[in-house]
C-alpha cells in the first residue's frame, strides 16, 4: 500500500486475407469543425502544451496521438492501431475502427448480451459515437478542452474534460456521467506500443486484493483465434500465472508469448486512497504511469494483445500491445455480465456502480511518464506528496525518481489554477 505524507479528500462517489483500398475517409463531422483536423484517419481535435501534446478523436472521444516531453527528448509510447492508415477497410465497430490511446469506457466491455432494453456497441456509446465539442482554453498554466456526449441507451449525459499542465508530461481525465440511474460498469483504456524487443517493458501495479485469468478461453482456434493462459484459473502471484501447458506465465516482463492473446483481472485493494500501474521502460530510460480512486475504478484489466487474432482486422499483426485498463467491471463481458452474479462479485469487490440521477458520477484518471536512469527497475512503490504535490517512483533496489504530479486532482477534478 502506498504511504502517504498528507491527507487526501474523500472520494466522490457517493454511493483474413486483407484487401488494400485507398485510405478510408472519416464520415463528415456532424458539428461544427471547432478546431477538427484529420489525424490518423479520423477526425480530431487537438491539445497541447510545452510537456504533452495530444488529439482527441470526434469518433469515441479516444485520446491519441500523444506525444511527451522529457528534456530534449519527445516519446509516443501508447498505441494507434495498424489499420487507422494503412488503406485497410474501416472495420466495424467504431470503436475498433479507431482504436488508439486511451478512451473511456461505459458500458465496459463487449456487451454482446443486452442489458433489459438496453443494447450497447462493444465499450459502449463513449467509444463509439459522435463526440460534441464544447469549449477549448489555453494560457500559461496549461490547456483544457471539454466535450459532451448525449447518451441514448440510458438516457442521460457524459461531459468529458482533457487538461494538461504546461509543466508536466501528464494527461489529466475528467468524465461526468449525470442524468443516469441503475447499475453500470466503466473504465479506462488506455494501450501502450511496447519496443519489439522481448521483455523490454516491467509491469507493475499497486496492491492487490486477489487475480483472476479471464473465465473462458478469451481467443479460440476455431475463430482463428489464440489464447495460452488457463481459464478460470486465480493466482496469487503476476510472474507465476497458470498456462495451458501445465507451466506458468511471467506477466511481469512484456512483450512476450508472441502468437498469443489473453486478459487477466487484478482486482484492487480499495481502502487506500490512491492506486497505480506503472510499465518501465529502462532502454527508453523512462516509466509509463497511471493513477486512480480505487473506490471509483476497482480493478485493473492486463489485455495482452500479442498477434494472437487472425481474423480482421487484426489478421496477426496487431502485436506487442498491452492494455492496462482501469475499470469496474467483470473482465470485459459488459454490462450483463457484471450486473449479474459472476467470479469477482461472489468473492465480495464490486463490477459495477450504482448512477443516481441526484448525483452525478465522476471519474478522475491520471496517465503520463517519467524519465528515469537506464539501471531503473520495475516499480515497486509509488508515493504522493501532497505538499508538493510530486510522486515518488522507487523501484527494489530502492533508486528513486520524483516528479511533480497533482494526484489531488483524483479527488477534486481541477488541474489548472
Amino acid at each position: 500500500m502506498p504511504a502517504r505524507k498528507t491527507a487526501v479528500r474523500k472520494s466522490p462517489v457517493k454511493t483474413a486475407k486483407i484487401v488494400r483500398k485507398p485510405a478510408r475517409k472519416p464520415a463528415k463531422a456532424a458539428v461544427p469543425a471547432s478546431g477538427l483536423t484529420l489525424v490518423a484517419g479520423e477526425l480530431s481535435w487537438p491539445i497541447k502544451s510545452t510537456h504533452a501534446a495530444a488529439h482527441i478523436t470526434r469518433t469515441g472521444g479516444q485520446i491519441g496521438p500523444i506525444t511527451f516531453k522529457l528534456g530534449s527528448r519527445r516519446i509516443s509510447p501508447m498505441h494507434v492501431a495498424p489499420w487507422t492508415t494503412d488503406g485497410t477497410p474501416r472495420p466495424k465497430p467504431n470503436m475498433i475502427a479507431v482504436l488508439r490511446g486511451d478512451f473511456f469506457c461505459m458500458p465496459f466491455g463487449a456487451n454482446e448480451s443486452p442489458y433489459g432494453n438496453e443494447k450497447y456497441p462493444a465499450h459502449g456509446e463513449t467509444a463509439n459515437s459522435n463526440w460534441k465539442f464544447e469549449d477549448q482554453s489555453s494560457d500559461a498554466a496549461g490547456a483544457t478542452i471539454h466535450l459532451s456526449l448525449n447518451h441514448r441507451a440510458r438516457p442521460g449525459r457524459v461531459d468529458k474534460f482533457i487538461h494538461i499542465r504546461a509543466d508536466q508530461p501528464i494527461i489529466y481525465n475528467k468524465h461526468v456521467v449525470s442524468g443516469m440511474s441503475g447499475p453500470m460498469c466503466l473504465g479506462h483504456h488506455p494501450m501502450l506500443k511496447f519496443p519489439d524487443v522481448e521483455g523490454s517493458g516491467l509491469i507493475a501495479t499497486s496492491p492487490t486484493k486477489f487475480m483472476h485469468t479471464y473465465t473462458e478461453p478469451l481467443e479460440r482456434p476455431e475463430n482463428k483465434g489464440y489464447s495460452f493462459l488457463q481459464p478460470d484459473s486465480p493466482f496469487e502471484r503476476l510472474d507465476a500465472v497458470p498456462t495451458i501447458t501445465g507451466q506458468t506465465a511471467d506477466l511481469t516482463k512484456y512483450p512476450a508469448r508472441r502468437g498469443w492473446e489473453d486478459l487477466v483481472l487484478l482486482a484492487n485493494v480499495d481502502d487506500v486512497p490512491l492506486a497505480w500501474t506503472a510499465v518501465t521502460f529502462p532502454a527508453q530510460r523512462f516509466v509509463w504511469f497511471a493513477l486512480k480512486d480505487p473506490r471509483v475504478l476497482h480493478s485493473t484489466v492486463l489485455w495482452m494483445s500479442n498477434a494472437g487474432r487472425h481474423y480482421a482486422p487484426w489478421s496477426g499483426r496487431h502485436m506487442n500491445v498491452m492494455g492496462l485498463e482501469e475499470i469496474t467491471g467483470n473482465f470485459h463481458y459488459g454490462l450483463a455480465g457484471s450486473a449479474a452474479d459472476n467470479t469477482i462479485s461472489r468473492r465480495g469487490h464490486p463490477t459495477t456502480i450504482e448512477l443516481n440521477p441526484e448525483t452525478p458520477l465522476v471519474v478522475n484518471y491520471i496517465f503520463g511518464v517519467a524519465e528515469v536512469p537506464a539501471d531503473f527497475g520495475r516499480v515497486a512503490n509509488l508515493t504522493y506528496d501532497g505538499t508538493s504535490k510530486a510522486i515518488t517512483l522507487e523501484d527494489a533496489a530502492g533508486h528513486r525518481v520524483s516528479t511533480a504530479c497533482d494526484v489531488d486532482f483524483l479527488y477534486t477534478g481541477t488541474a489548472i489554477a
